[in-house]
């Protein structure tokens, strides 16, 4: 006599169905251990190329006779917390006691394509699953129409990839390396070759397909992901489109964010309506979507050093002001975390030596965070008097990471993968420490 286990009835009823929502209830009641979460989701600003953080965020004056390394742009302290700003930044500056200053970050390696990668997934040389993927798979989406995971401008698959994580946990792109933002949109969710209950039925007849394919493969996560993600796609198209079209923003909002309103491309700064991303984030966000990742770049200046970081200081200061702003006065900050930052950081110019260069420099850069349970108007961590290096309060890139999932409820050196015969943790095998001295 054949028997079946109430997980096999959940299989074979419901087009299956039955068993992608046991799977869920069953992630929900502590399959994954849970925190108390801080934050419900992640804004995260990828400064792409390496942000100069002694002309932005990390004030190094001039001490001394001779002339060194450090800021050579003016900065003044802002708020009630006194925190030090440059004049590029004027429109973040007014939200300077929102912002969690972490001036000593530090990475492994100064080449952009391996700190990029580690930044997004804790691993410099393999694909591994992006922070998003990993925060996804730990908590799922807040709206089931949407997309855990959305990645804005984005470049190389690698850092919105779910990996060996289930696909469905993959980052959705909107807008490709370098693709108009103006235009960009999610691929395939418009469409009016059928009417919406013709679509139902086709997608239902599709999936009950699906299943039989499937019941002969009980344990092949990918086609169960496969299938679970036909069903998000279908409920895309009736709730993604509204949530891209900016029409419905008041003309106000709309200059706020700058949408539109960027100039050509100066130097390494390219014109990707940052604007539009940010305003875009934010309605995603109020939306229930998990992660969302925000593009710009390249703030890799290595010569013109002065005009190419004005130009993006320029193209992402009103907007990143007015995200502040907007997720303050909805009540969003609160458990929303805004992390800005890029892969490294850069040294210092030197005043009055006629050059206007830069490198790189992993050993010591900023990351603020703002929101999503930590201290405003607070600094952690500092570098030398050249910035050089980070030599105090260190964050390293699995530290942060480990700082992140704690903050939205995840244990950060707990959350795990069976793949290839070993777990894997996004802190990777050296695990990261919590910056608890950051959370309000």
């Amino acid at each position: 006599m054949t028997t079946f286990s109430r997980r096999d009835i959940l299989r074979q009823s419901a087009f299956g169905f039955g068993s992608l929502a046991f799977s869920a209830i069953a992630n929900e009641s502590g399959a994954i251990p849970r925190l108390r979460a801080r934050a419900k989701r992640v804004i995260f600003l990828c400064m792409s190329g390496g942000p100069a953080q002694l002309d932005t965020f990390d004030y190094k004056p001039q001490t001394g006779k001779k002339p060194h390394p450090g800021s050579v742009y003016e900065f003044s302290q802002h708020g009630e917390s006194g925190l030090h700003i440059s004049e590029l930044m004027p429109e973040t500056a007014k939200h300077a006691d929102k912002l969690c200053l972490l001036n000593g970050m530090h990475a492994d390696t100064g080449i952009h394509a391996q700190s990029f990668l580690q930044l997004h997934t804790g691993d410099r040389l393999r694909e591994r699953p992006s922070l998003g993927s990993w925060i996804n798979y730990g908590l799922g989406s807040e709206n089931e129409n949407l997309p855990g995971f959305i990645s804005l401008n984005t470049s190389k698959p690698s850092v919105y990839s779910s990996s060996f994580l289930p696909s469905i946990h993959n980052g959705t792109p909107i807008g490709v390396n370098g693709e108009n933002m103006n235009t960009a949109s999610i691929n395939n969710i418009q469409s009016g070759h059928l009417p919406l209950a013709v679509k139902r039925r086709q997608l239902d007849f599709t999936q009950f397909m699906n299943h039989n394919h499937r019941s002969a493969r009980p344990h092949d996560s990918k086609l169960e992901s496969v299938i679970e993600s036909m069903e998000l796609g279908f409920k895309m198209q009736m709730t993604a489109p509204g949530l891209l079209d900016l029409s419905t923003e008041s003309k106000a909002t709309l200059e706020r964010y700058r949408v539109g309103m960027q100039s050509g491309p100066v130097g390494t700064c390219k014109s990707t309506d940052f604007g539009r991303q940010c305003l875009l984030a934010r309605r995603f966000a109020e939306a229930g979507v998990r992660f969302i990742e925000v593009n710009h770049g390249s703030w890799d200046q290595h010569k013109n050093h002065r005009r190419d970081l004005e130009a993006n200081c320029a193209a992402t200061d009103a907007p990143i002001g007015a995200l502040l702003e907007d997720l303050d006065q909805r009540g969003l900050l609160e458990d929303t975390l805004v992390v800005w930052g890029g892969e490294f950081g850069r040294p210092g110019l030197t005043p009055g030596n006629g050059k206007d260069e830069t490198g790189h420099n992993a050993k010591g850069f900023t990351f603020w965070l703002a929101g999503g349970g930590v201290k405003g108007g607070y600094v952690h961590g500092a570098t030398d008097g050249t910035g050089a290096r980070a030599v105090d309060g260190q964050v390293h890139f699995r530290d942060l990471h480990a700082t992140i999932l704690h903050l939205m409820g995840l244990p950060a050196n707990d959350l795990k993968f069976q793949h290839a015969g070993r777990e894997h943790r996004l802190t990777g095998p050296e695990g990261g420490k919590v910056a608890h001295e950051i959370f309000a």
